[in-house]
């Protein structure tokens, strides 16, 4: 469902024609604590990386670590919501779907195969955590994947992206005829509840890294010629506090990128109600009707959901003036009960 989904969205959305800073009053007091925010209105808590995870991610409060946000825009954003405010360009999406032809094409190219395969070496490593050891060899291998997949296509470009902690995002890139952007995401970090614990992460977020992994092979091994640029990005980090993501999206913002359209992916895996969820809080309201309508052409109803403040990583681009959407598995209420735990395993 998701892989239809995925393929449908790209193939008819590539030929589109601030947190203020930290008060005063707040003193950090130790070089090795990080500044998050939990809301708008939150003016920001100094904690430890560890207490990152099993204080917040575990008890699913959600955060963004803004410790290194510079942009004075974007920390803006982040502190008031302002929608449209600091928006780098306005997009117009189409009202129609096109291109259904060449999208069920690519769908039919699609099979399970790969993402059970890759899945199942993404879960075996002991965690994903973006500060471990694990953490960097899962980066490591999925590096050489993607290249792996891309390589049917010598056009597609294959680098990692780097950060302050040791594990790389990733970014494949298919040139287009225009430098416009259409981007999907998902990262690929995990946790099980804090920086030792098993971490699994099958469905959180190893569902949505085969996903549009898979999606990837398609159109490398169709060499397909999009109109606009086709990134695909897999970022660490994420449940750190969006780290890998606010990185790539504030380095896209000083390059003053076009982005027509990013679409998040944070889990694929577990669905009751057989429906992929959009969600609309910290989304552009365009590209999120617009994927709706993408979602209702190719795969039937959806259902709808907020999930708060920092909840994944379309919140970074979309703090960075870009339009973002977010696609998920579930609505929260409904969503897998195991994720961020020992259990969040593939069956």
């Amino acid at each position: 469902m998701y892989l239809r989904f995925f393929i449908a969205a790209l193939a008819t959305t590539f030929n589109l024609a601030a947190a203020s800073p930290a008060s005063d009053s707040l003193v950090k007091v130790s070089a090795d604590l990080r500044l998050i925010k939990t809301s708008e209105t939150d003016p920001g808590t100094w904690v430890t990386e560890e207490d990152k995870i099993s204080k917040y991610r575990a008890k699913k409060i959600n955060f963004i670590d803004i410790t290194d946000i510079k942009d004075p825009e974007t920390l803006k954003r982040l502190s008031n919501n302002s929608g449209d405010a600091f928006r780098v360009a306005a997009i117009t999406y189409p009202t129609t779907i096109s291109y259904q032809s060449e999208a069920n094409a690519l769908i039919a190219k699609t099979n399970t195969n790969g993402p059970k395969s890759w899945l199942t070496t993404l879960t075996n490593y002991y965690n994903r955590y973006y500060r471990s050891s694990y953490g960097t060899q899962s980066s490591t291998w999925l590096l050489n994947q993607v290249k792996s997949v891309a390589a049917s296509n010598p056009a597609i470009a294959v680098s990692q992206f780097t950060h302050s902690y040791s594990q790389p995002s990733i970014i494949a890139r298919i040139p287009g005829a225009s430098s416009s952007l259409v981007v999907v995401g998902a990262h690929f970090d995990s946790t099980g509840g804090s920086s030792t614990a098993r971490g699994p992460g099958a469905d959180d977020n190893g569902s949505g890294v085969v996903t549009i992994l898979e999606a990837l092979r398609v159109f490398a091994d169709s060499k397909y010629a999009p109109k606009n640029t086709l990134e695909f990005h897999f970022y660490s980090g994420e449940e750190g506090g969006l780290l890998g993501s606010a990185d790539v999206w504030a380095s896209y913002k000083s390059a003053r990128k076009n982005v027509l359209a990013f679409v998040n992916q944070d889990m694929t895996g577990y669905s009751p109600s057989g429906k992929i969820s959009v969600y609309n809080d910290y989304a552009d309201a365009g590209l999120t009707a617009y994927v709706r309508r993408i979602v209702s052409a190719y795969i039937g109803s959806s259902t709808s959901d907020t999930c708060g403040y920092g909840c994944s990583d379309h919140a970074s681009a979309y703090s960075n003036g870009f339009p973002a959407a977010y696609a998920c598995d579930e609505p929260d209420a409904t969503s897998d009960p195991y994720i961020h735990s020992p259990r969040d395993v593939s069956t």
